[in-house]
């Protein structure tokens, strides 16, 4: 099954307009607890989250996940830092490209493939703002042309 597959629970819609997203990695999430329940149902906020390299290991930081309603005794932080799953070939490779200015590894999105958890991490470069501005450009451009494009057929 390709990376990114399977039934998406959370999406980081703001990475793609403030970032140029250069590779993709799917990486299992170590999870505790009740915290897969409140992934199940949708109860998870990646929005301002981030990962990190420290020791040869990746963690993902600020990623949001509620604590399951009938939990209780058992539940979570709901901030806790958490430990991502790659191959230490995969991470050494990111160490080395995050070392250079202005990359950073950002969460795309979560989901459920075959039961479990994963989370679909982008090396990431920041954009800067008339980068921003340029694609708000061509986005409404091709919308331009969509919409003259529906107004011919329909003649």
């Amino acid at each position: 099954m390709p990376k990114g597959v399977g039934k998406v629970v959370a999406q980081n819609r703001k990475a793609h307009h403030d970032f140029f997203i250069e590779e993709t990695y799917e990486a299992g999430i170590v999870l505790q607890g009740t915290e897969i329940k409140s992934i199940r149902a949708g109860r998870v906020n990646i929005k301002d989250s981030f990962a990190k390299i420290q020791n040869g290991e990746i963690f993902l930081y600020n990623m949001h996940i509620s604590p399951y309603e009938q939990g209780n005794r058992y539940n979570h932080d709901p901030l806790r830092t958490r430990k991502l799953l790659l191959n230490k070939k995969e991470i050494h490779k990111l160490m080395g490209e995050t070392k250079e200015q202005g990359y950073s590894l950002i969460p795309l999105k979560i989901y459920l493939k075959n039961g479990f958890a994963k989370v679909l991490i982008g090396l990431a470069k920041g954009k800067k703002k008339y980068d921003k501005r340029e694609d708000l450009k061509k986005k409404e451009a091709k919308r331009d042309i969509e919409r003259a494009f529906r107004e011919r057929q329909k003649m």
